[in-house]
């Protein structure tokens, strides 16, 4: 894995409808989601770990909100930061937040985890005064991101610090010249599900910075992560390959050629000699950028 900062860095809007997204909390189907989210945090550990780390709190904080917590990949990475720290999840999805409780149990930390089902469209529930708000991927798929910016500003104490990820699109696998029957066919499925997606998701890939600033916010440091996994032994990779791109057909139908369909068909046939679980060659590639913006 490398990284890179990059203040001020442009951004393009090609992020997924949900990846990590871990973090979807106005996902109208976000049980279907549990299978990536829990693999998005599995192979990208290190990766999430290392965001952690480089938050520039003042002090450690006592109470964190995770916003749209998903099934816990940051909740749990934010524990483990922070020994001393409780966190209130908050995600409309009861699926997620029954997961995220079983992970929270399994890794000893159930007692440190308060959980909160609710729409932050539709109403914004009680949270306290935390120290440090945590949102992956999810202020994109907020109805009115700017009136939710807002209302982080207020729920936060005095000097704490909000810290927005947002993805760069599904994860990469495949090498540029697969498959061998449609070379290149993993990059038009990205191209065309950003147009499919630029009218229902349009603040993804955001530049939050200045939505940060004009929120009342202090934007102290902003920084690029880019992932670039090489094969690895196992078949996680390809049940997350699988489960990425099984979500990503579903918004291609009437956007992919119908022959780049078929080849995409092929990849996610698991009974088939072509699909994606039989391949050695794949790898995981992505980028995400982190704002760190401390309310004054």
């Amino acid at each position: 894995m490398t990284q890179h900062s990059a203040p001020h860095a442009p951004h393009t809007s090609h992020a997924p409808h949900a990846l990590h997204q871990p973090h979807t909390p106005r996902e109208p189907h976000s049980h279907d989601q549990t299978e990536i989210l829990d693999l998005d945090a599995e192979v990208l550990a290190e990766h999430i770990a290392s965001l952690t780390a480089w938050l520039p709190v003042a002090a450690d904080p006592r109470h964190i909100v995770d916003l749209g917590s998903g099934t816990g990949a940051g909740t749990l990475a934010l524990l483990r930061r922070f020994p001393g720290a409780e966190v209130t999840a908050v995600d409309a999805s009861p699926v997620h937040l029954d997961r995220l409780r079983a992970k929270a149990e399994a890794a000893g930390v159930a007692g440190r985890v308060r959980t909160v089902e609710a729409d932050l469209d539709v109403a914004w529930p009680e949270l306290g005064a935390p120290q440090l708000v945590w949102a992956s991927a999810s202020m994109h798929h907020m109805a009115d991101p700017d009136r939710t910016l807002r209302q982080v500003h207020g729920t936060l104490a005095p000097g704490g610090l909000f810290a927005v990820v947002e993805l760069a699109g599904f994860p990469r696998f495949l090498p540029e010249d697969a498959p061998a029957d449609a070379p290149g066919l993993e990059e038009r499925c990205h191209t065309a599900l950003d147009r499919h997606h630029a009218e229902q998701l349009p603040h993804r890939g955001a530049d939050w910075g200045p939505k940060l600033t004009a929120a009342g916010f202090t934007v102290e440091e902003e920084r690029t992560l880019v992932v670039d996994l090489g094969p690895t032994p196992g078949d996680t990779v390809g049940r997350y390959a699988l489960s990425s791109l099984t979500r990503m057909r579903g918004g291609l139908v009437g956007t992919l050629a119908p022959a780049d369909l078929a080849a995409l068909d092929r990849l996610l046939d698991t009974d088939g000699p072509h699909s994606v679980l039989r391949r050695t060659d794949l790898t995981v590639r992505t980028e995400r950028t982190v704002w760190a913006a401390r309310r004054p």
